[in-house]
Order: C-alpha cells, then sequence, then structure tokens
C-alpha cells in the first residue's frame, strides 16, 4: 500500500509517496518544462524534503523526473522574463535550491537519484551530486552547464563534483560542458549503475529494498560520515556560490546565454 505524504492530486510540481516498506519516492513533476525549476518548484521541493526529515516511517528515498527528463536544471524561459530582476529572483531560486540540497545531503534515509533523459544545471545535475547513490537509464545525460549560460555552478557542485569525480574532470566538465552520455558518467564516478530504459524503475526499486531492509541508524550515521568529510566544505561553500549566481546573472552575458538557450543558437558573449 503506497500513502501520498504531499496529496497534490497529481497536479503538483513535487509528489512524495511513501510504501509499506519505509521506500519513498518524491517525483519531479513539471514534465512540460522539463522539470525546471523556478522558485515555486524549489519551495514545493524544499517542502517535501522536510516532510520526509519528519517522517519517521521513511527508510529510503527514490528521487526521479516525470515525463521525459529528471531534470533539465534551472527554468530558462521562467528566467529570462524576470529581466533586470533576475539577480535578486536568481538569489532566493538559489537560497532554496542550495537549502534543499542540503536537506537532501543531511537526510537520514539514504537517496537514491533515479535518471533518465537530461539530468543538467544546478537543478538536474546538482541534485545528481547531491544523492547518495545514482542509478542511471541508458538514455541518461548529464550536463553541467551553468557556463554556457553564462552562468556558475550551484547547488553545492563546485564543491560535490571534484570530490566525485577529481578536480581535472571537474573542471573539463564545468568551463567546456560536454554531455556525458549515462556509460560516460559510470566511467569517472558520478553514477553507481547503468541499466536499460525500461529497467531503471525496478533497478531503483530493488536497490531502495535492499537499503530499506538495512539497519537504519548504521545506514544514517555511515551516511552522515562520508558526507561530513564533504558537507562542511560544501555548506561553507553555499555562501559564496549564491553570491556569484546572483551576480553573473545581472550581466550582459548571462542575459545573452538565457536566450541562446531558449532561441537554440550558439550564445556570442562579450565578457559584459
Amino acid at each position: 500500500m503506497t500513502e501520498k505524504l504531499i496529496d497534490s492530486g497529481g497536479q503538483g510540481m513535487v509528489l512524495l509517496d511513501l510504501d509499506d516498506s519505509g521506500v519513498g519516492r518524491l517525483t519531479l513533476n513539471r514534465p512540460e518544462a522539463a522539470n525546471g525549476m523556478s522558485v515555486p518548484f524549489l519551495r514545493a521541493l524544499y517542502d517535501a524534503l522536510m516532510r520526509c526529515h519528519s517522517e519517521p516511517r521513511l527508510r529510503v528515498l527514490v528521487v526521479s523526473g516525470a515525463g521525459p527528463n529528471f531534470c533539465a536544471g534551472g527554468d530558462i524561459k521562467d528566467f529570462a522574463s524576470k529581466g533586470e530582476g533576475l539577480p535578486d529572483y536568481l538569489r532566493e531560486a538559489t537560497s532554496w535550491l542550495q537549502i534543499s540540497v542540503s536537506a537532501l545531503m543531511r537526510l537520514n534515509a539514504p537517496v537514491i537519484a533515479a535518471v533518465h533523459g537530461f539530468a543538467a544545471g544546478g537543478g538536474g545535475f546538482g541534485l545528481v551530486c547531491a544523492a547518495d547513490l545514482v542509478v542511471a537509464a541508458e538514455s541518461a545525460k548529464f550536463l553541467p552547464g551553468a557556463t554556457r549560460a553564462g552562468m556558475a555552478p550551484d547547488a553545492g557542485v563546485s564543491v560535490t563534483l571534484p570530490r566525485l569525480v577529481g578536480l581535472r574532470r571537474a573542471m573539463n566538465l564545468v568551463l567546456t560542458n560536454p554531455i556525458l552520455s549515462a556509460e560516460e558518467a559510470l566511467d569517472i564516478g558520478l553514477v553507481n549503475q547503468v541499466v536499460p530504459d525500461a529497467e531503471l524503475t525496478e533497478a531503483a526499486d530493488r536497490l531502495a529494498a535492499t537499503l530499506a531492509a538495512g539497519a537504519p541508524l548504521a545506514l544514517a550515521a555511515s551516511k552522515r560520515l562520508l558526507w561530513d568529510g564533504v558537507g562542511r566544505s560544501v555548506e561553507t561553500g553555499l555562501p559564496d556560490e549564491a553570491r556569484t549566481v546572483s551576480e553573473l546573472s545581472g550581466t550582459a552575458d548571462a542575459r545573452e546565454g538565457l536566450a541562446a538557450v531558449i532561441e537554440r543558437r550558439r550564445p556570442v558573449f562579450t565578457g559584459r
């Protein structure tokens, strides 16, 4: 039996269910926008994660995306519509994203990201880096994407990514923005497992069942110890990340980057 912890009638931007075995399922639910993150979306995500923190029955959390993609990152069209108000809007969006990332890492229950389609930007790529374990479909594509739009990484990526794949690989990913296939992501240690698309849900559920049957206190303590080696640096680096993202969003290059993504063309950056 599955219980809706956040009952949105199927219309909410973030859905959260819990089954009898203690497996929670958090679904990013803006498929029409590739699960792109706006401020209302990020507020809903944070609310769902706080519900997870207050749920003693939760043994493991599986995060996935509705529609063709896991998460394409920030909602570029929403960002572009803010005009000169974008720095203030992104300051708020980044704050919600950062506390959501911290909430994922600090959740006692292990977090599995089940990724298909694109996982891009702070929203998608950042959530992948903040998950404890990642199962990817063969169709999955991974893209940091921030510098392509004249921005800088957020969601803690500037700290988590080098820890996951090494400094040189992280530099290459962030500065040149190659689109990684699932197999390439597996090779560099960004994901744990790659499965055929049709088997993604089954594989994530199988891993979740294994974790749900484990010793919850031991798993929580082990997760905390492992993240503490990264987490202190992530959390002390978050304010600088937020400030940098907000400042960059006010530049002409950021506006050009957003426009180029929307118009599906190569951006022309001028350094202003």
